[in-house]
């Protein structure tokens, strides 16, 4: 065990020395053509400025893609809430319903089963 982990350390200082990246070679300026070098400077920074707004327009467009669809998950999701609770009202009103017509039927069999035990009782 102590073999690896001291392998692992070697490894380890091994990688960090060969990992510094070398220093860049110094070019010196030509005093001959200074414009040369600047003008190359600025179109590689209007080309990388493009870029980069290029990139910001993509994700900036990606973005509200996302956010429309969000919207339309969230707008059709309080549809289906609103369907559902229409329908719960629509079930309950016909189970109240029911219920009445279910109370009114027993109530009106009682009251002929009472007529008719009041008929029988007057008739014996």
């Amino acid at each position: 065990m102590q073999k690896v982990i001291a392998a692992l350390i070697a490894g380890l200082f091994a990688t960090s020395v060969f990992a510094q990246a070398p220093a860049a070679p110094a070019t010196p300026a030509t005093p001959a053509t200074p414009a040369a070098p600047a003008a190359k400077v600025a179109k590689a920074e209007a080309k990388e400025t493009k870029a980069v707004a290029k990139a910001d327009a993509k994700e900036t467009k990606a973005d509200a893609k996302a956010d429309a669809k969000v919207e339309k998950a969230e707008a059709t999701a309080k549809s289906d809430v609103a369907s559902a609770s229409a329908d719960a009202k629509k079930t309950k009103a016909h189970a109240k319903k029911k219920s009445a017509k279910a109370k009114a039927d027993a109530a009106a069999k009682k009251t002929s089963e009472v007529a008719e035990a009041k008929k029988d009782a007057a008739s014996k």
